[in-house]
């Protein structure tokens, strides 16, 4: 990886950070020729600080260090794309990024649902939960309201009715995590092999 610090009379070039997990921008950078190094051979992200003119490594005060799990150069070679798995907050402020915004994917909301889905299926016993009940009820019955939800899906793709459509997916979405969870799967299981798939193309 060949990257040129003589463009900056400091030699530093820009370190834009993000979540390697939800793809989110958490804070800008700086790194010259040693804090590079330092990142690389201690596998946290460590920055030049202007301010303190100093080598200065992301949470060694904090305790919130940025993981590093991949560097990338530009294509003029003179900016870093650093993707990092953050330990706790990333602003010195104590929010997720330095923009005040939450570090979160919609993939996040699905991992929530899986953990309920999971808490159901270890608690079947549970009267009042829906869930539970179809896994009380077993992988024909689970397998059922996959297939009648999908069949649901299908004929409101048909109509103009967007909402119900929306409805209807998400009814199926959803019986299908409990049909994954039944099986011994999640939903990251699927994914991977979406991405082995696309990689091959």
């Amino acid at each position: 990886m060949k990257i040129d610090f003589s463009k900056d009379k400091d030699g530093l070039v820009p370190a834009i950070i993000q979540d390697a997990e939800t793809k989110n921008v958490l804070m800008l950078g700086y790194m010259n020729e040693e804090a590079l190094e330092k990142t690389k051979a201690s596998g946290k992200v460590t920055f030049f600080s202007r301010s303190k003119q100093r080598l200065w490594t992301k949470g060694e005060e904090s305790g919130n260090y940025l993981n590093l799990v991949d560097l990338k150069v530009d294509c003029d070679k003179d900016t870093l794309l650093v993707t990092v798995n953050p330990q706790g907050p990333t602003c010195h402020k104590g929010t997720d990024t330095c923009w005040g915004e939450k570090n979160v994917s919609e993939m996040s909301f699905l991992n929530q649902l899986e953990e309920v889905i999971s808490d159901r299926r270890s608690n079947p016993e549970n009267e009042k939960s829906y869930v539970a009940s179809l896994f009380r009820s077993g992988m024909n019955k689970i397998a059922q309201k996959v297939g009648e939800e999908a069949v649901e899906v299908v004929i409101e793709a048909k109509d103009e009715n967007d909402e119900l459509f929306l409805n209807e997916s998400a009814d199926l979405l959803f019986h299908y995590l409990i049909l994954l969870q039944a099986k011994g799967f999640k939903l990251g299981d699927v994914i991977q092999i979406l991405e082995k798939r696309h990689s091959k193309k």
